[in-house]
């Protein structure tokens, strides 16, 4: 049995653009989509609930909310097959639930006050940092209008080391599913304390550290190349730290993957400074892979 994509919704605008959008990705899967409600949502995120849908919130019916949702969905999408559910918790205890199994959750970012679409709510913070399964995080469109891919472009940054291999397999489906290239990337800096004084980089202190994100840029994507050959493939370097190279890389993107280590027997956020600062700031959606080690 296909794992469903998974969309958390409470009614707010930009839980219908993840609708939207996570209808518009299953139907290019060929993969059934599930829409959750989970009624204790407000607990999150309070009075912003109630003004994103223009009435008391304690008028609010689940049902009306799912229901509304799945319509919209098959609006959209006929041939998708849409699931709902209305489950007694909160936000982010049921999506993390349904991670278990699910190809991916599909959550709207939201914001707080007088900052919306800045900063992520506090649901899809808590769900993109400790989630079993990929989590897309809807950045960008700021008029919360779901748009298809427009630049068939799938940005991944790549990490290092064998843990990596969920997130490069996830970023090399996404790219095929799309037809997109796959423009991976991988930043490098030359600490401020090397030198051509050291005998190792006299010279060309620079040249060794490009080298070697050259090199896990191989290491990183031969297995994922071999075994998606019609990807069309961009390897790149670039000096800078890792979050403002990503971020400037998301500017014409349709997505941004990275990879996040999740270490079992630890509570909390499991985010690194890169993906939190790409979840905040990001001008496109971005997929958050949990990988293992």
């Amino acid at each position: 049995m296909e794992l469903p994509l998974v969309v958390g919704v409470d009614g707010s605008e930009p839980s219908l653009r993840a609708v939207d959008w996570a209808t518009d990705e299953a139907a290019l899967r060929g993969a059934p989509l599930r829409l959750v409600y989970a009624s204790l949502w407000e607990r999150y995120e309070g009075a912003a609930l109630a003004e994103g849908v223009g009435r008391p919130s304690e008028q609010m019916m689940a049902d009306d909310v799912v229901e509304a949702a799945a319509r919209r969905a098959h609006r959209r999408a006929p041939e998708v097959k849409v699931s709902t559910d209305i489950l007694p918790d909160d936000a982010a205890s049921v999506l993390l639930k349904e991670a278990h199994t699910a190809t991916a959750l599909v959550v709207g970012s939201r914001g707080r006050g007088g900052l919306a679409e800045l900063l992520l709510g506090s649901v899809s913070l808590t769900v993109a940092g400790r989630a079993a399964c990929p989590v897309i995080v809807l950045r960008g469109n700021q008029d919360n209008q779901a748009r298809a891919g427009t630049h068939r472009r799938v940005v991944l940054g790549v990490g290092e080391g064998p843990h990596a291999t969920e997130v490069t397999r996830f970023a090399f489906e996404e790219a095929e599913t799309r037809k997109a290239t796959l423009d991976a990337v991988r930043a490098w800096r030359c600490p401020a304390y090397e030198s051509t004084d050291h005998p190792l980089l006299a010279g060309e202190p620079a040249r060794l550290h490009e080298q070697r994100a050259a090199e896990i840029l191989d290491s990183a994507l031969s297995k994922a190349a071999a075994e998606h050959p019609a990807v069309a493939l961009r390897r790149r370097t670039a000096e800078g730290s890792a979050r403002r190279v990503l971020l400037d890389a998301s500017d014409d993107a349709d997505l941004l993957v990275v990879g996040v280590r999740r270490h079992h027997g630890l509570a909390g956020l499991q985010l690194g400074r890169v993906a939190h600062t790409l979840l905040h700031h990001s001008a496109c959606p971005v997929a958050v892979v949990p990988q293992r080690g």
